[in-house]
């Protein structure tokens, strides 16, 4: 069988058409224009332009998407052919697809492996996972288990949901401010909760059903995310929906999930290219590096750089016309 990674020398090789079921990498000296459906392109010039991304050293970065490859070759494959297709679908399209594929990898052999060595700890749930606070025009929106960085379990899908449809339905509400309390906004899916589902067509009808990606397409455009510390998978995904996205200078994103034999499942494949392009997000997500603050402002995945974390909605009322609720499951 034909290997599911092919590296093409742009500086010394003209690219033979891409194959649908492999991941097919570009490296250059310099930026170019390029032929061929290139799914990451890498070049040793500092700070290159979209759909580029500038590396130290871009064979060595090329190895390690390889091996990345090699490790968890149908999450990669998968990965790469949601990306292409997603540029022919609107959005919401592209959301169903993204589900379609995350349940097909979740029976999977890379998944299953993962989770054979995986040591995911004992659950540490709350009734109350998202607090809510409406002051006048504005809605804020707090993701509340701090004790596990914001870990973005069922119960927090679904509050958000909650808290997302009030934004949808209530054209008073023309901000809404989402953040996190404690070290991190949030640290991706709770691991408690990996393969805890036995029927991973359900598992597709339910990320469909309750989906935040879903709601955030729909009133995304009120929304300022206003991320810190770990922005890991779900944290990143969702919050680039987000019309506008604040970071601290402690932000560190990432996209685990190929490691894991999955793909970015809380419309990761959607929100991440519309604002950096598909082949930066196919980078981000084949090598599971971290990306800075500060790298993630020149990329546009986010729109200003404060110094200080949110602060989180008080917990009682402090002025006249403030009102506070937990969001309930």
């Amino acid at each position: 069988m034909e290997s599911p990674f092919r590296l093409i020398d742009i500086d010394r090789s003209a690219p033979p058409p891409p194959v649908h079921d492999q991941v097919f990498v570009g490296v250059a000296d310099r930026p170019r224009d390029v032929t061929g459906d290139f799914d990451v392109l890498l070049t040793a010039e500092p700070d290159a332009r979209r759909p580029w991304v500038s590396c130290a050293d871009p064979h060595a970065a090329a190895r390690h998407i390889r091996d990345t490859v090699a490790r968890q070759p149908a999450a990669s494959v998968a990965l790469v052919q949601v990306l292409r297709m997603g540029r022919a679908l609107p959005p919401s399209d592209r959301l169903l697809v993204e589900s379609l594929a995350y349940s097909a990898l979740q029976g999977g052999a890379g998944f299953r492996d993962w989770l054979a060595v995986a040591r995911p700890g004992t659950p540490r749930p709350t009734v109350e996972p998202v607090r809510l606070r409406r002051d006048g025009d504005r809605l804020t929106v707090v993701l509340e288990r701090p004790w596990v960085r914001n870990a973005f379990d069922a119960a927090t899908r679904d509050a958000l949901c909650e808290a997302l449809e009030v934004a949808v339905a209530d054209p008073s509400i023309t901000r809404v401010d989402l953040c996190g309390a404690g070290p991190a906004f949030c640290s991706g899916g709770d691991l408690t909760e990996f393969g805890s589902s036995r029927d991973t067509a359900e598992a597709h009808l339910v990320r469909v059903r309750r989906s935040p990606a879903g709601l955030l397409l729909r009133c995304g455009r009120k929304v300022t995310a206003r991320l810190h510390g770990a922005c890991v998978g779900a944290g990143i995904e969702l919050a680039a929906f987000a019309g506008r996205v604040a970071a601290t200078p402690d932000t560190a994103i990432r996209l685990p999930e190929i490691g894991m034999g999955l793909i970015p499942g809380a419309g990761g494949t959607v929100s991440l290219p519309a604002r950096i392009g598909r082949e930066r997000t196919a980078y981000l997500a084949l090598s599971g590096g971290v990306l800075t603050a500060a790298e993630a402002l020149r990329w546009g995945l986010v729109d200003e750089i404060t110094q200080t974390p949110p602060e989180p909605a008080p917990r009682t009322p402090t002025a006249m016309g403030v009102t506070e609720r937990r969001s309930r499951i």
